[in-house]
């Protein structure tokens, strides 16, 4: 069992508009990486060092705030998302891994994670997330996870040779298919979350890729400084959408998984088994 405590649970409630928010975060998150590396020219390492500091301040304050702040908390996952872009990208066009092999050394990170995690804690829900070194974990889980949904998706599209909407239709149908498992046979909900989170990665970078590119490549050639503009705008709605929603509503902190991703009653750490 973790021994920091932390005030009140910091992990948004995931209901149909946290993975709404969650979608939009990662198309942001592929275009601003893009925007960084390659319309600012700047290159992945360079990137990488830029995002990464970013990610390090949101994340080290959304750890040190002793309650759940929407801004700061979605603040920080777009923060993961864009790190993940240049990790992705920069491991296919820098160190020459491809995006099939990223794809392969991001998985096994976040197997381990969730394994540490595993072994830690006896479980791998993330609502309620009431201890300090296990929202560390969160956070790693969710670096490795949309790094891993980046390079998966590029690989659908770059590897493949697949359209956007192919990519973005294929990710869907792998979110749908767990969910219809999960609410069909006995498959573990937080299994059912992590494999949600992933998927949904590609599903916003390849939706990303759909704004960004290129006509003739099948994109919408909106660039990458508008496309970012725009998921900026959405994220921002959605973000005061759910702010007003916990203010009427008088919450303190985040609730238990609603019944999009899971059914069962939350436990408290420690007691649920995978």
């Amino acid at each position: 069992m973790s021994s920091k405590t932390c005030l009140a649970n910091k992990i948004a409630e995931v209901t149909l508009i946290f993975w709404a928010i969650k979608v939009v975060a990662t198309t942001l998150g592929e275009t601003t990486g893009d925007f960084i590396a390659q319309t600012l020219d700047l290159g992945y390492i360079v990137g990488l060092g830029i995002t990464g500091a970013m990610l390090a301040i949101l994340v080290g304050a959304q750890i040190r705030a002793g309650v759940y702040h929407p801004a700061l908390f979605w603040a920080a996952i777009v923060g993961t998302t864009t790190a993940g872009t240049e990790i992705s990208d920069m491991l296919d066009r820098t160190l020459h891994v491809g995006y099939a092999g990223g794809s392969l050394l991001l998985a096994g990170g976040l197997l381990v994670t969730l394994f540490v995690w595993y072994r830690r804690e006896g479980n791998l829900q993330v609502s309620p997330i009431v201890h300090r070194d296990v929202e560390i974990l969160f956070w790693i889980a969710v670096l490795f996870s949309n790094s891993l949904g980046t390079a998966f998706g590029d690989w659908l599209v770059d590897g493949l040779g697949l359209h956007y909407v192919v990519g973005a239709v294929i990710c869907l149908g792998v979110i749908g298919a767990v969910l219809a498992a999960h609410h069909t046979t006995r498959l573990n909900e937080d299994l059912v979350f992590w494999i949600a989170f992933v998927f949904t990665r590609p599903f916003g970078a390849t939706f990303g890729d759909l704004l960004t590119k290129p006509a003739a490549s099948g994109g919408l050639d909106l660039g990458t400084y508008n496309a970012s503009a725009i998921c900026l705008i959405l994220i921002a709605i959605l973000v005061a959408i759910e702010m007003r929603r916990r203010k009427r509503g008088g919450a303190s902190g985040s609730g238990p998984v609603a019944p999009v991703i899971a059914t069962s009653t939350t436990k408290p750490q420690g007691d649920q088994n995978v």
